[in-house]
């Protein structure tokens, strides 16, 4: 009976520890934004890449406080019509966790970074799609998940110059310095 009740848990354990091991929760959510209505060809135009972190989680600084940490990355598959020409990153917060003799520079809950984006001078009026994704590795106290990717996509609507643009986004923009 003793043995037929260990052959119980033990397989109760190993399952649980497959589920564990064969999913990565869900840590980061991803969307892109625009600073405007539209864009004009051969002029730049501004986007994000807004991030949000579940509670308890961090993931690295573009610049990590170590060199071994893995840092979060944008990155994007460039088209004719429109490619990201700089990713502006905020700095990190420093906080200090147990695992670590010193203070680490990580990203906690909603993480903006700024794209400046470049519209092609040939770009005909019409909507065109920006795909990319964030790279990251999520971490909590007690250890870090493997590293990760979400796709992010921004469609730009492009629009002839004489057509004026009108700001959107702006609780978004307003936090991001681009450089």
């Amino acid at each position: 009976m003793a043995g037929a009740k260990w052959s119980v848990i033990a397989s109760a354990v190993l399952g649980a520890a497959t589920v564990v091991w064969g999913q990565t929760p869900s840590v980061v959510k991803a969307r892109m934004v625009l600073a405007t209505s539209a864009a004009h060809p051969g002029a730049p135009a501004k986007a994000a890449v807004v991030a949000e972190i579940i509670p308890g989680y961090h993931i690295n600084d573009h610049k990590p406080t170590l060199d071994y940490l893995i840092p979060t990355e944008v990155v994007f598959d460039p088209s004719k019509e429109i490619s990201a020409e700089r990713v502006d990153y905020p700095k990190g917060q420093l906080v200090k966790f147990t695992f670590a003799d010193e203070s680490l520079s990580v990203y906690e809950g909603t993480l903006a970074v700024g794209v400046v984006l470049k519209v092609a001078p040939i770009a005909a009026g019409g909507d065109y799609t920006l795909k990319g994704k964030l790279r990251y590795q999520a971490c909590n106290d007690h250890a870090c998940l493997p590293p990760a990717n979400v796709p992010v996509e921004l469609t730009v609507k492009v629009v002839s110059a004489s057509v004026r643009l009108k700001p959107e986004n702006a609780d978004v923009f307003s936090k991001i310095k681009f450089e």
